[in-house]
């Protein structure tokens, strides 16, 4: 009887095995295929850099994220140091790639998923053989955590910044979250590549937040989530009269002393805790939200550009075109004709 109960559990214990080894294996191979007909590009990044090492990407204001698609070659990858601001997560897909941040060297696996350590120097070391092609994913904090936006949010961005000396986070491809990470990755490919999609954004989004929550699961640390997510929630807290205002009064210019006054704050005080609460300045916060209602105001009423200009506090048309095109990458006319999407296809 012992020895039945023994082999149930056996089979139990293999059969999740398999369960666990053949999702996996399909998200990784669905993330292959999408790839498969995508264009890799040599990694040649120099002339991107200043002379400090910095790598500027230029990012879309309005959803600040981008996929780059590389194939490191042995003799055809730049060989320098950089770094920068956004955040970044770094996937070979064919075979091994060896990454040095600061003085941490990580040897990567085909599948593997790194949270780069992007504000120190960090590249792709040149090793003998080395042929892959990878994925980099590249977004700022923004993209999913804002002032005005529920303090839970916060938890997405951990992995980033919460990390030991020497121990960087890789969601390694024999996880057993690597599956849902992988699947993550094929949706977000596949979205990210449909230009002709109006609603892309959005799907990139989805999966991009999905992505996070399994980096979240895979290197939790519920002490430390907590304490981040509680000052979260004070700094909102505390800027909440300055978010309710512009949520109404939108159209009307603020300057950063009053804003800080609203909230009984220095404007020293006021510029750090915005910008550690939103990742952005109160002018750039300002100008999303009026961004967001330009896009319901030329989608849902058939008032004139001009007229949407003023009801948005610009001092005119050619202002909020070029503001409108600087995040969206198309003018209002093209948005509201739906012509931008002819021109991506």
């Amino acid at each position: 009887m012992n020895t039945e109960r023994g082999l149930d559990s056996c089979r139990r214990l293999n059969t999740l095995k398999r369960v666990r080894e053949s999702k996996q294996s399909l998200g990784l191979q669905n993330l292959l295929a999408i790839a498969g007909r995508l264009k890799f590009r040599p990694h040649r990044i120099a002339h991107l850099l200043d002379e400090k090492g910095r790598h500027e990407l230029e990012l879309p204001e309005g959803f600040p994220f981008a996929v780059s698609l590389f194939h490191f070659r042995a003799g055809a990858t730049t060989q320098r140091l950089t770094w920068h601001q956004r955040l970044e997560l770094l996937v070979p897909l064919d075979g091994p790639l060896r990454e040095q941040m600061g003085e941490t060297v990580v040897d990567l696996q085909a599948g593997d998923v790194l949270v780069v350590d992007h504000l120190k120097p960090h590249q792709v070391v040149e090793v003998p053989g080395l042929d892959t092609r990878a994925l980099v994913i590249s977004f700022l904090p923004e993209c999913v955590f804002t002032a005005g936006g529920p303090p839970t949010d916060y938890a997405f961005l951990i992995p980033f910044h919460r990390k030991v000396e020497g121990r960087p986070h890789v969601l390694c491809v024999d996880s057993e979250k690597s599956g849902d990470a992988h699947e993550a990755l094929a949706r977000l490919l596949s979205c990210f590549f449909d230009k002709g999609n109006p609603h892309r954004e959005a799907g990139c989004k989805v999966w991009l937040l999905v992505l996070l929550n399994t980096l979240i699961q895979e290197f939790r640390d519920s002490a430390l989530q907590r304490a981040e997510l509680l000052e979260r929630q004070k700094q909102s807290a505390r800027l909440k009269p300055v978010l309710d205002h512009l949520s109404t009064h939108y159209s009307q210019r603020i300057s950063v002393e009053a804003a800080a006054k609203m909230c009984g704050l220095n404007k020293a005080q006021f510029g750090r805790t915005f910008k550690q609460a939103s990742g952005m300045t109160l002018g750039n916060y300002l100008n999303q939200v009026r961004m967001t209602h330009a896009v319901e105001l030329l989608e849902g009423t058939r008032d004139t550009i001009a007229e949407i200009a003023f009801r948005l506090g610009f001092s005119d048309q050619s202002h909020f075109d070029r503001r409108f095109r600087r995040t969206f990458g198309r003018t209002p006319s093209q948005h509201r004709a739906g012509l931008w999407r002819k021109g991506t296809e």
